[in-house]
This record gives C-alpha cells, structure tokens and sequence, in this order.
C-alpha cells in the first residue's frame, strides 16, 4: 500500500506561494460557507508516521482558515477521567457541532495500532477494533458529518533522517521523544500494522488520503486542496439536495391505485402481548421484599468490588407504567453522592448538532457510579419511529448502532441493565384518569400522553420490533409486568441487584 505513496514530492518555494495565496482564499470562504449553512460538521483526522510534518500541515490549516472555528485535539494516553470509560467516550466528547471543524490528533485509529505493535492485544481484538473503527465513521457520515482521514507517510529511511535533523537541533530536540525512537526501531511492524488498519477502514463513504509528508510545502498543498474540495463538494451536494426536496414539495402525490394495505403485525408477533400482566405481589409481602433488595443493592454499592463498575440502568415503558416510582424506589437505596437520574425528552439545539446518541455518550459513569436513563436512546426507535421524526433508515441502522454502543458500555465495566415497564391499555387509562383528578399528580400528564394513547398499537409493534433486534448477551432487555406496581418494583430492584451481583 505505502509503496503506491509519492515518495521525494517537492514544491518549488515560488509555485508554493503562487497556489496558496489563492487556496487560503478559497478555505476561508468555503469554511464560512459551511459554518452559515450548519448541515455538516467537519472531523479531520490526522494520523502517520512520527515526523511526517503532521503537526506542521494542521498549524498552517489553521492559519490559513478562522481558528476560532477549529478545534484540534491531540490525544495521547487517557487522562484517569477518560480510563474509567469506554475508549470511544474520549472522542464522542469532542466531536464537532454542525457547522464547525475538529481534528483530531491521536485518533481512534492509533491505538489499536499501538497496542497490537505492543502486544497488549491479539490479533482477534486488532480485528475487532478496525472493525468498530469503520462502524463508528459510517455512523458519523450516517449522521451527516463530512469525514476527512489523512495519512502521512515517511519511508524508513526519510523518517530516521527528520528525528535526527530534528533531535539536532536545539529549537526542536524537545520534540523527538524516546518513545518516538522505539517506534523507529519498530518501523517494520508499524508499517505493517498500520498498513492493515488503513486497508481495514479505507471505505467508499470514509476514504484515507496518503499523503507522502517529507516536503512540508508539498503536504500542505495537498491536504488543503483536498480539505477544500471535499468541503465544496458536501456543500453542493446539499445545495442539489435542498433544492430537489423544495421542488418535490411542490408537487402533487400521484395518486396509489391498486396498492395493498401494509400487513399489520399479528399478536404471535407481538413480544408486549407475551407479558403475563396478572403478577401480583400483596402489600405486606411487598413492603417486606423491597427492604430486602433495597437492602442488597446498598451493601453492593458499599462493596470495595463495586468501584469498578459503573452500572447504567435504562427504564422505558408504555406512559404510565410506573417508571418514576420505580426509580425512586431504587435512589433510596443508594447514597446520593453516586449516582445521577438523566430525563430524557426531546433534544435541544445543542443535542441535534450533533450525532444521534452524542448526548448518551457524555453521561456514561466513571467507575463507582451509577446511572439511571428515564427513556434512553431507545427514543429513536420508538417516538422518533412512530412519530416519523425520522427516516426508516435511520430508525433501522439504529439498531446496530445501539448494540455497538451497549457492547463498548459492557466492555468497559459498565452493568447495563434494560427494563421495560408494560401495563394493559385499560390500566393505562384507569392512571391518566387518576393523574387528572389528584393535584400532585396532574404534573404527570398532558396532550402527548392522549395523543401517544391513540397510538398504542404502532408502539406495540415498534417496542417489539426493538427487544427482539436490541436484546444481546451482554445487554439483555427484562420485561417487567408492571400492571402491579409493588410486583414491578420489586422485579427491578432484584433484577439489578443480580445483574451487578454476577458482574462483581
């Protein structure tokens, strides 16, 4: 792959100045020109060989564009806040708003490379990285973002040249570290590795650019130019693309002769309707009950094991079926200090800037902790599905990506524990009735919950639909029968007492 890069590429200093007078321009207006349209965010990530003029080509884009409008992130080893994570939280903290550029040094490419060159992992879960690796940049360009991946080479010979000339003189011998000549005297395997990664993510829609990184003037050239391109072909394609949905707007549906209704889901299908809501639990058995697992779950999070689990605890559920109790019922088991309660309702400005489960990623817990998701990011798959908030294909490439990010909670310590609170359409009724005529209920009810009543059925099949394609090993859903509210409170508190009991 490498033997395909340009090697000994020069610009001359006059052609140089010539091509980037105008190229400065023109980075600067398409970088504004992005910024008023606000559709896309621009991620760069820049990743190579040690000495390819990588910091040097970002400090020239940098100058050529406005950088107030570019955030640049040069990761390394993760501080003791992000090792308490997922790997990937690190990097969904820093993405880019729509509008705005980040790059990314150290990205999420490097460390895989790293760690297999070091061998703190095999091959399989080398595999397995360039794999989420390429998941994770089809979810960004899912979402919108405009992804532009550099990669600078050096051949054996130039880099050994640059950390010397660099290691000579005063001005930069800071910069050659003893690691940097470790990774020098493993050129070969790196090469190898990182050959591998680049082969394993070079896809249609997240494409790498090599770029040969001895001539800083040649380096930068191409990387602008190709930054440039790339930002003015995203902006004409939406532009086409704006254009094209104004004037469908316009014109008027055909009529569809002849087309048959959609098949409905039959109950066989329907996962709710399996749910036995006839579970019942008397008072004095359950005051007797919930002490008990109330009791468990408070030794547990005393336990010195627990500082290394960060439970996230996720209720979803028909409105009504008793949530809000039910998570009460599990904080008063638990000292305050650790844990936190994340409402979720519809995103704000902030939250649609971004992608999908962006606004998930940065409540995950630090070790120790624990944290409760009144809805989740089930939002997308349920109300956004049946709302037609969004597209099929977003609701159906969800899944996937859900799964993943359940996958990386479990990887890294985190207990994931999903419940779904189910009630019958009657008991539903029987309990907006009852919000409406006690006042310190009334706060729980309004129009979306009637208006959501009359789509019971599209919910049934969507929240079925969602267990079965949603439910895994490592993140299995519990179907709690929640027609009775002390059986239901109960049925939780054992289910995460057991849940982190197996995890310790």
């Amino acid at each position: 792959m490498f033997e395909d890069v340009e090697t000994g590429a020069t610009v001359a200093k006059d052609i140089y100045e010539q091509r980037v007078a105008l190229l400065r321009e023109e980075l600067l207006a398409a970088q504004y020109d992005v910024l008023h349209a606000a559709r896309f965010p621009v991620i760069v990530v820049v990743n190579g060989v040690d000495g390819a003029n990588k910091s040097e080509t970002v400090s020239l884009l940098t100058e050529w564009m406005d950088p107030r409008r570019i955030h640049t992130h040069a990761l390394a080893e993760p501080t003791d806040e992000e090792s308490e994570r997922p790997p990937m939280w690190r990097f969904w903290q820093r993405l880019p708003k729509r509008g705005e550029m980040g790059v990314f040094f150290g990205s999420w490419h490097s460390h895989a490379i790293l760690d297999r060159a070091a061998r703190r992992i095999d091959r399989d879960g080398f595999e397995l990285a360039q794999e989420e690796n390429r998941r994770f940049e089809q979810m960004l360009v899912d979402e919108g973002a405009l992804l532009v991946k550099l990669w600078f080479h050096l051949s054996k010979k130039a880099q050994h040249e640059r950390l010397r000339a660099l290691a000579a003189d005063k001005k930069t011998a800071w910069r050659v570290t003893d690691e940097e000549w470790r990774r020098f005297e493993s050129y070969d395997r790196y090469a190898k590795l990182s050959a591998k990664a680049i082969e394993a993510t070079n896809t249609k829609s997240a494409p790498w650019l090599l770029i040969e990184g001895e001539d800083l003037r040649h380096a930068s050239l191409t990387v602008g130019e190709a930054l440039l391109a790339a930002m003015r072909l995203r902006l004409s394609v939406d532009e086409r693309a704006a254009r094209a949905n104004a004037s469908a707007k316009l014109q008027p549906k055909p009529e569809e002769k002849g087309k048959k209704p959609k098949r409905q889901a039959a109950d066989a299908d329907l996962i709710l309707r399996s749910i036995d809501l006839t579970k019942r639990l008397e008072k004095k058995a359950y005051e007797k009950e919930i002490l008990k697992w109330q009791r468990d779950l408070a030794l547990l999070a005393r336990d010195p094991g627990f500082a290394s689990l960060s439970p996230v605890i996720v209720f979803e559920g028909m409105d009504a079926a008793g949530k809000g109790g039910a998570v009460r019922r599990v904080t008063q088991a638990l000292d305050p200090r650790i844990y936190s309660i994340v409402p979720i309702a519809a995103p704000s400005d902030e939250e649609r800037a971004q992608p999908y489960l962006w606004r998930f990623w940065r409540h995950v817990p630090g070790d120790g902790r624990v944290v409760m998701f009144d809805r989740s990011w089930y939002g997308r798959v349920l109300v956004e599905r049946v709302e037609g908030f969004c597209s099929k294909t977003d609701y159906q490439r969800a899944y996937g990506e859900i799964n993943d990010f359940e996958a990386q909670l479990a990887r890294a310590g985190n207990v994931v524990v999903k419940l779904w609170l189910q009630v019958s359409l009657e008991e539903q009724l029987r309990r907006f009735r009852e919000r409406e005529t006690i006042a310190w209920k009334r706060f729980k009810i309004g129009p979306d919950d009637w208006r959501n009543r009359e789509k019971w059925p599209l919910y049934e099949v969507a929240a079925s639909e969602m267990i079965l394609k949603t439910s895994t090993e490592h993140a299995p859903w519990t179907l709690v029968p929640a027609e009775d509210k002390y059986f239901a409170r109960v049925k939780i508190l054992r289910t995460i007492v057991e849940a982190v009991e197996d995890a310790m």
